[in-house]
């Protein structure tokens, strides 16, 4: 089934509460605060990937969220940061706000692009400590990822298109010389949704 229209919704990755953590050990009476950062949420990038030519997948699928950021702890261990997810999508795919139409990106180069950042990680309570303020029991929280709802749309390029009344051969011909296996009968409107088909072109004529 040929698709070129989906809307999906995408959530990066939260970022990590930062921890609240003083250091004890043996003989140690009052350790000073070690508490560590979280991590920073992953990034929802798409990339552009030749051996897809539909939307299709993306209408049984209609969400996608990154990993969150890991919470800080103790001893000044930061957390870990969450894994980026990589959605990708036949190559001249326009992602669009879904609410509004505006253009985010075109997805047509070989390079990942970001369209939803993950949220940064929190500060622990060890990055709070100053001469007066020596023992800070807070921590700051990890900050939200971008949540959005896109919709994609795949440009269509074809070199060549056929166009004619209904019922008078298109589908037979494109099946012949190309790759297509549109559904063919004798009635109008056999063939509704587009067909694509690929041809080979050698010196002026089909292989």
């Amino acid at each position: 089934m040929f698709i070129d229209l989906a809307k999906i919704k995408l959530q990066a990755g939260d970022g990590g509460n930062g921890a609240v953590s003083f250091h004890r050990e043996k003989y140690v009476s009052a350790g000073g605060p070690d508490g560590g950062d979280g991590g920073k949420g992953g990034d929802l990038l798409f990339l552009a990937d030749n051996h897809l030519s539909t939307l299709a997948d993306f209408r049984y699928k209609r969400s996608y969220a990154a990993q969150n950021g890991v919470n800080g702890s103790g001893n000044r261990c930061s957390g870990k940061n969450g894994e980026d997810l990589i959605i990708r999508v036949p190559r001249g795919t326009l992602v669009k706000e879904a609410a509004t139409g505006r253009l985010l990106a075109d997805i047509s180069g070989d390079t990942p692009v970001r369209i939803a950042k993950g949220g940064k990680g929190g500060w622990g309570n060890a990055r709070f400590a100053t001469p007066t303020r020596q023992i800070p029991r807070f921590a700051k929280p990890g900050r939200p990822g971008d949540k959005l709802e896109v919709q994609l749309e795949l440009k269509l390029l074809a070199d060549v298109g056929l166009v004619g009344f209904p019922n008078v051969g298109k589908s037979t011909l494109i099946s012949m010389v190309s790759q297509a296996r549109p559904e063919i009968a004798n009635y109008h409107f056999t063939t509704s949704p587009p067909c694509l088909g690929l041809c080979a072109w050698k010196k002026g004529s089909l292989l």
